[in-house]
């Protein structure tokens, strides 16, 4: 499931967004029982819990106690919370980075929060980067980033590839991981019993697998695919195995265009 954000009125999406941290205005009369904030930060608990197909104005109102119509006072359609949502969930990558250590050791720091991230938040990964949010925290996420990596005295057109470069590893090493997670909820099976299901059946089917694989059988002959740690499921073991060196390498590569 793809969710595209930015798709609401653009006037009111930017000014929600970026109406600022202070408190909202005190209306005559009753004090009102919900806010923006009281809202989105329901909404994220939906789309946590349940993923981006259980979210809706609806299942927000209920979670609060109130009807979705309620919700349309502060927020005016589904569109808007998913841009509302996207950047709030940004305030955990907030923080800037220590750079004492170099550059590397803050990429470093910056890659495995972001992918943390993901995996706690596994519905941001569903939010298109086709289209981005431009929300004030998505910003400063960016703008971290952006200070560690032109510590490299990379001109700003390769400092701008080396951003999108890092962004999108990140984010696609972290979705096989999440993917993982979830998987065993959303098919009814478990890791060993897809595992063991699906090899028996390629032995019966595939029995010159070696003959016509040869490259692979050789990997697997110098136990290329046992892991360390059993209680982790493989896919997942491997995706972070995968993304610690893959980012090792991305580096080496990054120092390696400075030295030249």
């Amino acid at each position: 499931m793809v969710v595209f954000a930015a798709q609401g009125d653009a006037r009111r999406s930017m000014a929600l967004l970026w109406r600022g941290t202070d408190p909202e205005p005190v209306r005559p009369g009753p004090r009102p029982a919900l806010s923006v904030d009281a809202i989105v930060d329901t909404a994220i608990e939906v789309a946590d819990a349940e993923g981006m197909a259980a979210l809706s104005m609806r299942a927000v109102g209920e979670r609060l106690g109130r009807t979705a119509m309620a919700l349309y006072t502060y927020v005016p359609s589904k569109s808007e919370l998913v841009d509302l949502m996207y950047d709030r969930a940004f305030t955990e990558l907030g923080e800037p980075y220590d750079l004492s250590e170099g550059w590397r050791a803050a990429v470093t720091a910056w890659a495995w929060d972001l992918w943390a991230f993901f995996v706690r938040h596994p519905w941001v990964l569903q939010v298109s980067q086709a289209r981005p949010v431009l929300g004030p925290h998505e910003y400063t996420f960016l703008e971290n980033l952006v200070t560690i990596v032109r510590e490299t005295g990379l001109p700003a057109s390769r400092l701008r590839r080396l951003v999108s470069t890092l962004v999108h590893f990140v984010r696609g090493s972290a979705q096989t991981a999440s993917d993982t997670r979830r998987a065993p909820d959303a098919t009814g099976m478990s890791d060993d019993e897809w595992w063991y299901a699906r090899s028996a059946e390629l032995e019966t089917v595939a029995p010159d697998f070696a003959q016509r694989f040869p490259a692979l059988t050789e990997m697997e002959s110098h136990g290329a695919f046992e892991l360390d740690d059993e209680s982790v499921p493989y896919l997942e073991q491997e995706a972070r195995e995968a993304f610690t060196y893959g980012l090792e390498v991305l580096l080496d590569g990054v120092d390696a265009r400075l030295r030249t």
